[in-house]
């Protein structure tokens, strides 16, 4: 048997969906088959699994020990714990990403941002996983492996939710910066296609052929051309997998240096395309209040001081 107090960072979710985070091996059919026969109790009482959590209330469970996480593996050790820290507060933090590093956990078991992230709030005492129950420092957003630049991290299961909420809601303002390898067909757009993901890559279309396909919004503006190359400022409107990427391609500009997207010929080894700024605004009253009005700005990426080293940005 094992009893848990209900942490701040445990408060404000359903039951059941606490008990899937602290026993994830187990099936859902044998957790509600214990939530029946009162073999798992909240408050020392029947429950059915939808109650929602407050700080202090206790679980007390009776299963195999074989069934709970591990908390006290430390997978963040190999880590530097030196994230670049662009902004930080008590819920939030900022960190850059490097081109070529994951943003979580990568498939070749390589340290990834949010490892870095981890690592250095441990060190802090900010973050000890042996006295947290089911919440772990998370993303709140997420960039690709070979796509530089802003990602947003929570500190607290509050500022994770509410960051995640606002994000959802627009309240979140993403700008890119890019170097497309052909002219856009304008300097000032917001273009509307629909996407459709398959496997690892998608396509775009100007019609949606069937309802997978998903509606996006892309404004870009062109700061600087040199060449055939521009220098492109993006904003998303919407937020899909690979959706700058896809679309400024549709559009007959492929980003610089996308291996994947990119359709034509270049000495460029590193994807240009950085997550350059976000703005925050309605967050008032929410456990990200400390962000609201404010804008983070990565400074000018390398690849723009190599291309365009007097464009004003």
């Amino acid at each position: 048997m094992r009893i848990f107090t209900i942490t701040t960072n445990d408060a404000g979710q359903r039951l059941d969906k606490f008990l899937t985070k602290l026993m994830p091996s187990m099936p859902k059919g044998m957790l509600y088959k214990l939530i029946r026969k009162k073999d798992i109790r909240l408050n020392q009482a029947r429950c059915k699994g939808t109650e929602i959590l407050r700080a202090g209330d206790t679980v007390r469970i009776f299963a195999k020990e074989e069934f709970f996480a591990n908390r006290s593996n430390l997978h963040f050790m190999p880590a530097s714990g030196k994230p670049d820290l662009l902004y930080e507060d008590d819920s939030i933090l900022i960190a850059y990403k490097p081109s070529g590093m994951y943003a979580h956990n990568g498939e070749d078991e390589v340290v990834s941002l949010l490892d870095e992230i981890q690592k250095y709030l441990y060190e802090k005492g900010t973050y000890l996983p042996e006295q947290e129950h089911t919440f772990a420092p998370a993303l709140c957003n997420r960039i690709d492996r070979n796509t530089e630049g802003l990602v947003i991290a929570a500190k607290t299961a509050a500022a994770l939710r509410d960051m995640n909420e606002a994000i959802r809601e627009r309240k979140v303002h993403k700008h890119y910066l890019a170097i497309t390898a052909a002219p856009l067909p304008g300097q000032h757009e917001t273009c509307t296609a629909w996407l459709k993901k398959e496997d690892r890559q998608v396509q775009v279309a100007d019609t949606p052929a069937d309802p997978s396909w998903k509606r996006i919004v892309t404004e870009y503006r062109v700061l600087a051309q040199s060449g055939c190359m521009q220098l492109v400022q993006v904003t998303l409107h919407t937020g899909r997998t690979h959706q700058i990427r896809a679309h400024l391609a549709s559009l007959g500009a492929p980003i610089l240096g996308d291996p994947k997207y990119g359709q034509l010929a270049s000495a460029e080894e590193n994807q240009c395309l950085c997550a350059w700024s976000l703005s925050f605004t309605g967050l008032a009253g929410t456990a990200v209040a400390a962000l609201d009005g404010k804008t983070v700005t990565v400074p000018a990426p390398e690849f723009v001081r190599r291309y365009f080293p007097d464009a004003a940005i």
